[in-house]
């Protein structure tokens, strides 16, 4: 079946090409009388539009870029929904690729973006520095950047979404301090992104104050799965470092730590307290479930989408940071 045009639609309403564009553009030019013929047109004739032709009449591709860590677990599919809720009514389409936490692959699926001409960029990065460079390329070419969890270094100027990490990872951890805890862990995150040394910064302080910080009781990671917070804890046991409580940078590691201890007949909480930062639906899938720093995953989501829009329709104004709070939520692990 031969696919229908514009001039098809254009000879049926007996309306000049250029007019069924824009009224299938919304453009403000056209009164609503028309508009709704011709889509009521289009839609009584099957038309289907070439988005690629549409794009390149209104200089926008109505794409917008997602670019992230992982899709694994539901952290960036809970900030995407936050996106899709602001975009989609809006008819944006979203493109996601995932860097698995390589610098170099995050590359690539920036520049897989530029070919793709979208209007702005929404990232999570897994590199403070490494590919600062390419972040301000794609900006000095018109391309909004747009930053929501881990951002770049200081030198750069974006707009980004972010919690304050130093401050809720310093609650949670005088939280387990006045539960009786003094041994308290770090799993932390790998140091190439900010949030993990803004959260080991965070725990610290706490313990500095109280005269209770223990170097040894620091655990760095180079990636942040489930075997990686299982390793750190064997690591502990195997040094025979005593620990009566865990802070995790993220709640895959505080659980992979935990799956562990439970194989190691250790009981949770009563022996070992965890605690991590994200406050993902993982945290309530597991038992006991998780105390967590339980973050505004889809208002963040929200937020992002709203500064690019603002960056798209003038990418002129100065950029913006937006500080969301987080929720320290106490469960059964703790």
């Amino acid at each position: 079946m031969r696919r229908i045009t514009i001039k098809d639609l254009s000879k049926f309403l007996s309306l000049s090409t250029s007019t069924i564009s824009r009224a299938l553009l919304h453009d403000k030019n056209v009164n609503e009388e028309t508009r709704k013929k011709v889509l009521d047109a289009a839609e009584k004739l099957g038309y289907k539009p070439n988005l690629t032709a549409l794009n390149l009449q209104s200089g926008q591709s109505r794409t917008i870029g997602f670019v992230v860590p992982e899709m694994i677990t539901p952290f960036s599919s809970t900030v995407l929904k936050g996106i899709q809720n602001i975009l989609y009514p809006l008819g944006y389409r979203i493109i996601i690729t995932q860097s698995d936490e390589d610098p170099l692959i995050e590359r690539k699926n920036l520049q897989l973006m530029e070919e793709f001409n979208v209007d702005a960029i929404i990232i999570n990065l897994c590199h403070e520095t490494q590919n600062n460079d390419i972040y301000q390329k794609i900006m000095d070419n018109g391309t909004p950047l747009i930053f929501f969890d881990r951002i770049p270094h200081k030198s750069l100027d974006v707009s980004k979404v972010i919690i304050d990490d130093s401050i809720k990872a310093s609650l949670m951890v005088e939280y387990l301090i006045k539960t009786k805890r003094k041994k308290i862990v770090h799993i932390m995150g790998p140091s190439t992104i900010r949030n993990a040394v803004e959260r080991v910064n965070g725990y610290k302080r706490i313990l500095m104050k109280y005269n209770i910080f223990d170097e040894n009781l620091v655990v760095q990671t180079d990636g942040m799965t489930f075997e990686h917070g299982k390793k750190a804890v064997k690591q502990l046991l195997n040094k025979n470092i005593e620990f009566d409580s865990i802070f995790a940078f993220s709640d895959t590691l505080a659980m992979g730590a935990m799956n562990f201890l439970l194989e190691q007949k250790v009981r949770i909480p009563e022996e070992v307290a965890i605690a991590s930062f994200s406050g993902t639906e993982l945290s309530t899938m597991v038992y006991p479930q998780l105390t967590s720093v339980q973050q505004p995953l889809e208002k963040m989501g929200e937020a992002a989408a709203e500064l690019a829009l603002e960056k798209i329709k003038n990418n002129m104004l100065p950029s913006r940071s937006i500080l969301m709070d987080a929720e320290l939520v106490y469960r059964a692990s703790t």
